[in-house]
C-alpha cells in the first residue's frame, strides 16, 4: 500500500462538476493498493498517517499530527501510484491490485479510519475521473508504502 500524504490548507474533490469532497485544514492522501496488499496495511498506513507529526507547533516545528490540530482528511484511490516507469515511456500497472480487490482495501482503509478516528474523514469515488484541487501548505508532501520500500 502506498500513500502520497499532502499538508492542505484547503482541498476538494469534483466529479462531473458535483464536489463530492472539501476540507479546509488537514491532509489530502492519494492512496495506491498493490496486488500483494493485505488487511493488515490498512493499519499501519492509516496510524501512520493520522499520526505523522508533519503541523507546526507554537515555535513553528513540526510537532503535530493531525489528530493533535483535529484536521480534515480527504482519501483519494489512485491505482497510478504502482505505474512502473522503468521500462519504455508507458507505464505499467501490473503491481497494482485489481479494481476488485482495491476496492475492499480502499473501503476497508476509510472504514477504519472513521471508525478508530474523531476526525472528518472524506473521500473521492472509487475508479471515478476526479478533479483534485489542493492547495498545498508548506508544501510538504510525503511518500509512505507498507513495505517501506521507500
Amino acid at each position: 500500500m502506498r500513500a502520497v500524504v499532502q499538508r492542505v490548507s484547503q482541498a476538494s474533490v469534483t466529479i462531473s462538476d458535483n464536489i463530492v469532497a472539501q476540507i479546509e485544514k488537514g491532509l489530502l492522501v492519494f492512496l495506491g493498493i498493490s496486488k500483494i496488499d493485505q488487511v493488515s496495511d490498512i493499519s499501519w498506513m492509516a496510524d501512520k498517517i493520522v499520526n505523522l507529526r508533519i503541523f507546526e507547533d507554537d515555535q513553528n516545528k513540526m510537532n503535530r499530527s493531525l489528530l493533535d490540530i483535529m484536521g480534515d482528511m480527504i482519501v483519494v484511490s489512485q491505482f497510478t501510484l504502482y505505474g512502473d516507469c522503468r521500462k519504455g515511456r508507458r507505464p505499467s500497472f501490473t503491481d497494482s491490485a485489481t479494481p476488485e480487490k482495491a476496492k475492499v482495501l480502499y473501503d476497508n482503509f476509510l472504514s477504519y479510519l472513521k471508525e478508530k478516528y474523531p476526525i472528518n474523514v472524506q473521500q473521492g469515488e472509487f475508479q471515478a475521473h476526479m478533479k483534485v484541487n489542493i492547495v498545498n501548505d508548506g508544501p510538504v508532501t510525503l511518500l509512505l508504502d507498507s513495505q517501506k520500500l521507500f
